[in-house]
């Protein structure tokens, strides 16, 4: 197995235990809706189960489990098509795109074993919530940030090469 797929297996295992054994703890440890202050008037652990996507969404649809079971099954398969085809030097899309499998895994066995997602991160400032969030929900969106931030740095090398080669041909 090469240096890439055992940091692969590594990075997803330490976010699945993580992601699980959390969700786990809070859901033997609190009550639905319970919520415990860490950081007052920012941060608190709060219990409350997801039937939908982000934000709720397809939350009431007959259709959400089987649909979001299949939709995190592609997404991980196309994942790992994609992580094949990434050249060597690609090192932050290969650990954005380990992030964002991940992630999909960790809410992926939520939907098979509940039928939900449990999110227990509470950020807020004042009576301003962020939707509570869980591990895989922010290796998720970690990794989306990384895919992002290097879409901008490959095209601005393309964009470099493009003005470097442009330059040299009016030069000769």
């Amino acid at each position: 197995m090469s240096q890439r797929y055992r940091f692969f297996t590594l990075i997803t295992l330490v976010i699945l235990v993580s992601d699980q054994a959390t969700k786990l703890y809070v859901d033997a440890n609190f009550r639905l809706h319970e919520s415990m202050s860490v950081i007052q008037g920012v941060f608190n652990l709060t219990y409350v189960r997801n039937k939908g996507a982000a934000f709720g969404i397809l939350s009431d649809s007959a259709v959400r489990i089987p649909f979001f079971i299949t939709v995190s099954i592609v997404a991980m398969i196309a994942i790992l098509w994609y992580i094949r085809r990434l050249k060597d030097n690609q090192k932050l899309a290969f650990y954005a795109l380990t992030l964002v499998f991940s992630g999909a895994f960790g809410n992926l066995i939520d939907r098979i074993r509940l039928g939900e997602v449990i999110d227990f991160l509470d950020v807020f400032w004042q009576r301003h919530h962020w939707p509570a969030f869980n591990i895989a929900d922010s290796a998720i969106t970690i990794g989306v940030a990384l895919l992002i931030l290097e879409m901008y740095r490959e095209e601005r090398n393309k964009t470099t090469e493009k003005s470097t080669q442009e330059q040299k041909e009016k030069q000769a």
